[in-house]
């Protein structure tokens, strides 16, 4: 029987790139996306797709079902995936717009995962895998809604990988920098629906995170494609005993080294000097 694979967020960039790819490579693939029309669009392409809005319960509910109704009560691998970011300064963000967040970074990958581990005790096996990224563990400026959802899941993974001890259930966490994806346009749309630009005291800072959200292409160095996400995803599947971490691009590697070395107040000047540059 193939591994299977159930991936969130795949309607483009890293969830559309290592869903095509697993099933190139002969895993059976559910793709899920949350609209239709991109649940359309990958079954146009072969991929087995159905809907899943980690903001619904039920949607996520019925998505695990349906998994589990195809596979036959089996599934190898989880690939928490689906998310988005929401700019903005912390002073700014409303108690709606961090809830917003941590619904579909967090509370959405939670409730998934806690309906699919029953499945991998009782096969026993299985890899869930965390799309976490850089500011997972190196928080920058007017990004503290996606920093705090992502710092979450990497507390929660890292409790789970020690409540799974033993179980040869492993969890691991990639945790990408800068990749091309869709991720500021959909930036773009978080922003604009919940930030009050012209009645915030950082006004002019925020006409410059516009500026960058609607810029065609990287706007920063070191930005890598969606395949080298898929690698780190290809490496947790077959490893025998994958890592708990894997980082993505040169800024994971570098701030990863600078936060086991530096004084706090030295990293804060690097990670401030950066944040500002690419708001």
């Amino acid at each position: 029987m193939k591994k299977s694979i159930l991936i969130t967020g795949c309607s483009s960039g890293i969830g559309y790139c290592v869903a095509h790819e697993l099933q190139t490579r002969g895993y059976r693939v559910f793709a899920t996306a949350r609209r239709q029309e991109s649940v359309d669009m990958l079954l146009a392409e072969g991929l087995e797709s159905f809907q899943l809005d980690l903001n619904d319960s039920s949607s996520i509910q019925r998505a695990v079902e349906e998994t589990l109704n195809r596979s036959n009560g089996q599934l190898y691998a989880l690939f928490n995936n689906g998310a988005y970011g929401l700019p903005g300064a912390v002073e700014d963000l409303s108690r709606e717009a961090m809830r917003a967040q941590f619904e579909t970074n967090f509370f959405g990958w939670v409730e998934l995962t806690n309906l699919i581990l029953p499945v991998m005790r009782k096969q026993e096996q299985g890899r869930i895998i965390q799309n976490s990224s850089i500011l997972g563990f190196a928080a920058m400026p007017f990004r503290g809604a996606y920093n705090a959802s992502k710092f979450a899941v990497e507390g929660w993974s890292d409790t789970l990988r020690l409540e799974l001890r033993g179980s040869n259930i492993f969890v691991s966490l990639i945790e990408p920098g800068p990749i091309a994806t869709k991720f500021r346009a959909n930036a773009m749309k978080a922003f604009e629906r919940y930030i009050d630009i012209e009645h915030s005291i950082h006004r002019e800072k925020y006409l410059i995170v516009q500026d960058r959200l609607n810029k065609q292409g990287p706007t920063v160095p070191f930005t890598l494609p969606p395949e080298a996400v898929l690698k780190k995803v290809i490496c947790i599947l077959e490893s025998r005993t994958p890592d708990a971490r894997y980082y993505v691009t040169f800024p994971t590697h570098m701030f990863g080294l600078l936060k086991r070395i530096l004084p706090v107040s030295v990293l804060d000047k690097l990670l401030a000097k950066a944040g500002h540059k690419h708001q």
